[in-house]
């Protein structure tokens, strides 16, 4: 019996363990290893941070959704890797050892490289942050918002798209829903008791996708009068103003950032990461230097943009892989990426984004209708009621070709 450990339990962590779990007790033992006791499911925050949802609608409770499926579920902090005896260390002093290493920790949001950020910023990316986030939106009365993506840098063993942002598509929402929030609920006025002011780290606004999306999005800020700035990397937030490293300032009253992302510190300090800490794959999921670890998710090199889509595409592959080293027959999938996200705007407003241009694909879909915003309502509540178990395949596929006839 091989022992798989996973390190992670966000979404490729948990899709993973779905994809595997029928051969617990016949090939393998899992133990899966989160410092949290919830898996946090991240689309539905901008919700809880503009509207309000209860936060409970996010989570995903873990040892009871776990060992009540065969897995060892061990939540604790994992504080060194010993790549060569294959085995782990955990705060509590604990060690596991593994036959194969799953690495699925994500990527760290880390707020605390932006001066100021804990005084005067806000963000959605974590669960902490959109529930204060909620607290301040509703006592926002009108004023400069300015919100964007700070600039993040990555490492070089792979071939991957450099991108400026991890992620856009969250400042998207952001900027729509409070809009929609300030001007349908409050009652307030664009231009006269509020302006949203947008600032991309990249050349263009949403670089991880093609024209027909941008310009969908474009169209849109443009009604609504929101600016945008391009080539704006984030140094500091003040009390009333926002400073960018090219010596520009914005007058300010409410920041909302996306922060840079980096990699967990562990993996920083271990021998299994690149030059920053993100784990270098080949298109398997298999680490360049060691057989027997694999990745998947945000953590991953190779994952450009650093979006859910992409980490449930690369679980999926991580887990083929794992299968066909262990004997089964099994097919691994083509890591054929592209970005898809379905952008809440308020209300019934939704724009379904989908894009493989960034791969060099001809696919790139921007599609507003409220059909969309019915498709992550039920997405959503599928993932909340199902423990993070994604739709079945043959669901996913079915939408996918849905969504090219749209």
């Amino acid at each position: 019996m091989k022992k798989v450990v996973i390190l992670g339990a966000g979404f490729a962590g948990l899709h993973i363990f779905y994809k595997i779990r029928h051969l617990i007790g016949k090939k393998i033992d899992v133990t899966v290893i989160d410092s949290r006791s919830h898996s946090l499911l991240k689309p539905s925050l901008p919700e809880v941070a503009f509207e309000g949802a209860p936060i409970s609608h996010s989570l995903v409770e873990l040892k009871h959704t776990l060992e009540s499926r065969g897995a060892e579920f061990i939540q604790d902090e994992v504080v060194s890797i010993d790549e060569k005896n294959n085995s782990l260390s955990l705060k509590s002093g604990e060690s596991v050892g593994y036959d194969y290493l799953m690495v699925t920790l994500g990527a760290l949001k880390d707020y605390d490289a932006i001066k100021g950020f804990r005084e005067y910023g806000y963000s959605v990316c974590d669960d902490e942050q959109a529930q204060r986030l909620w607290e301040r939106v509703k006592t926002f009365e009108g004023g400069k918002v300015v919100t964007g993506a700070a600039k993040s840098t990555w490492g070089t063993r792979v071939d991957a798209p450099p991108l400026s942002a991890p992620c856009e598509g969250p400042i998207g929402e952001i900027m729509f829903m409070l809009d929609y929030y300030l001007d349908k609920d409050k009652g307030k006025k664009r231009a006269e008791d509020y302006s949203i002011n947008v600032f991309t780290p990249g050349e263009v606004f949403f670089e991880d996708v093609g024209d027909t999306p941008r310009e969908a999005i474009g169209k849109f800020m443009k009604e609504y009068q929101m600016n945008l700035s391009n080539n704006k990397e984030l140094t500091e937030i003040g009390k009333d103003f926002v400073a960018f490293e090219d010596g520009t300032k914005m007058d300010c009253d409410l920041a909302i950032i996306i922060p840079p992302y980096s990699a967990p510190q562990v993996l920083k300090d271990s021998n299994i990461g690149d030059e920053k800490g993100f784990i270098p794959t080949d298109k398997t999921m298999r680490h360049l230097d060691f057989d027997n670890i694999f990745a998947a998710g945000d953590i991953t090199a190779l994952a450009q943009p650093k979006l859910g889509h992409v980490a449930i595409i690369q679980g999926g592959i991580a887990a083929a892989s794992l299968m066909k080293e262990l004997g089964e027959d099994v097919e691994i999938p083509p890591h054929d990426l592209s970005v898809f996200c379905i952008m809440n705007m308020g209300g019934h407003n939704t724009t379904l984004i989908e894009s493989n241009v960034l791969y060099g694909g001809n696919v790139d879909i921007g599609f507003y209708s409220p059909i969309a915003k019915m498709m992550k309502w039920g997405f959503d509540n599928y993932l909340y009621y199902n423990k993070g178990h994604m739709p079945p395949d043959l669901a996913l596929e079915a939408t996918d070709k849905l969504i090219k006839l749209l």
